[in-house]
């Protein structure tokens, strides 16, 4: 699966302030990582961004977003937003603070 590089450049322009942040090639595509557990993941079809299983029905509610599906596997937790909503700062912002809280939450590990 080929990777989006503008998409991976948004990404970086949100969180390159934060310390602790890395990448890595997974899912087909490039995943960005908080000190070591994943946070979001660029690729050519979508943004995916980790917010938790009991914490996407909100994003799920909106237009261009839906649960991340890897083959047959629903992701619970996980959403995939399109082109259209990933292209939407402010969204792109709203994801990608409600993955950030997600992981701070997490225990350490």
């Amino acid at each position: 699966m080929a990777r989006d590089a503008g998409l991976e450049e948004l990404i970086r322009q949100e969180l390159s302030a934060r310390d602790g942040m890395s990448e890595k090639p997974m899912f087909g595509g490039l995943a960005f990582l908080l000190d070591g557990r994943l946070l979001c993941g660029a690729r050519n079809d979508g943004l995916l961004v980790r917010l938790g299983k009991s914490n996407d029905d909100w994003a799920l509610a909106l237009d261009g977003i839906e649960l991340m599906v890897m083959g047959e596997r629903r992701m619970n937790g996980w959403v995939r937003a399109g082109p259209a909503a990933f292209g939407d700062d402010r969204l792109r912002k709203r994801l990608l603070d409600a993955a950030l809280a997600y992981v701070l939450a997490l225990p350490p590990k």
